[in-house]
């Protein structure tokens, strides 16, 4: 029971994690930016990444080794879907997370035009982000679960 606490417990200090290096992010990121503001967006950038992986790490052992039988799990198509959009908000994050580890490199005032599409990926991961616990709370209630 305790390792089931402790897990749940860091499971969700590592989404509120991804919310707030996400969020600041999303208002931080401008279209031009100086090189010292893309490196401060690069730290916030790995609270995500550790926010990320604390989130699967403690998600996988709630998964296959102190949360409910994990066929429970397995066999529910919104948790596989809530998979499904973390990985892809993973993938989105590559990007600005690349942009903003090679251009936070140089003289620390000179200005960089951030690309459009930068902001994009970090808009979109919010609004993946935003589908996620809809699918959790649809989950917790047995929905979505196919008997094998």
């Amino acid at each position: 029971m305790h390792a089931f606490l402790i897990y749940k417990y860091l499971h969700f200090v590592a989404v509120f994690m991804i919310v707030a290096a996400l969020g600041i992010e999303a208002f931080a990121v401008a279209p031009s930016m100086t090189r010292a503001r893309l490196r401060r967006l690069a730290r916030i950038d790995a609270l995500y990444g550790a926010g990320a992986v604390l989130l699967l790490f403690a998600g996988m052992m709630l998964w296959w080794k102190v949360g409910k039988p994990a066929a429970y799990y397995s066999n529910n198509h919104l948790f596989l879907a809530k998979i499904a959009l973390f990985a892809l908000m993973g993938v989105l994050s590559i990007y600005p997370t690349v942009f903003f580890l090679k251009q936070s490199k140089g003289k620390q005032e000179e200005v960089v035009q951030v690309p459009a599409a930068v902001r994009r990926c970090i808009y979109l991961e919010l609004l993946l982000l935003l589908a996620i616990p809809l699918l959790a709370v649809l989950m917790a209630q047995g929905i979505g679960y196919v008997s094998p």
